[in-house]
């Protein structure tokens, strides 16, 4: 016989989940190692990108020799950083993935509960990417440490980095928990 009661010890899914969103959002962000080879792919995009297009353009330009000061300064470098800046703040804007994090599933959040702002996309992809990339890359080395998967540029623009197939999701245990 089937009886409608709850026996009361049995929560309701939501409030489970509610007791337990840490260890939830723990599965429902990117982790390192998906991050890592997603950033792998976008690298390789980049190479080709510079491969065929950059290097013949400075070739063509004739400035192969040019620097300013010193060697790091010089033409090849000065465009090929641009380029890498301009195609994580492009896709991120445009996309709110690279070409890496959507063969992953994986899409760029503000954790604002509110679309990514420009200001959120320039200090995640040009500041805190470069601040990250100054120190051999350690700072990524955190995405592995924190509750949402942040690197230092996640935290830096209140950003993280989630699976698109858990999104509905997470926005129900949030704003399950900012009712509360």
């Amino acid at each position: 016989m089937e009886t409608t009661e709850q026996h009361p010890s049995v929560k309701p899914p939501l409030s489970l989940m509610r007791g337990q969103k840490d260890d939830i959002q723990r599965l429902l962000y990117a982790g390192f190692w998906t991050r890592f080879f997603a950033y792998i792919i976008d690298l390789l995009v980049l190479w080709s990108v510079n491969t065929v297009v950059t290097k013949p353009l400075i070739g063509l330009l004739n400035l192969e020799g040019a620097e300013l000061w010193i060697e790091m300064f010089s033409a090849s470098n000065l465009l090929t950083s641009l380029l890498f800046f301009l195609y994580f703040i492009l896709m991120t804007k445009f996309f709110r993935a690279t070409l890496g994090k959507m063969i992953f599933g994986l899409s760029v959040e503000s954790l604002t509960s509110k679309p990514l702002t420009n200001g959120q996309i320039f200090f995640r992809e040009c500041i805190g990417r470069y601040i990250s990339m100054a120190i051999f890359g350690i700072p990524y080395l955190v995405v592995a440490f924190t509750k949402r998967h942040q690197g230092i540029h996640d935290l830096f623009a209140d950003t993280s980095v989630i699976k698109n197939k858990f999104k509905q999701l997470n926005y129900l245990i949030e704003d399950k928990s900012n009712d509360e």
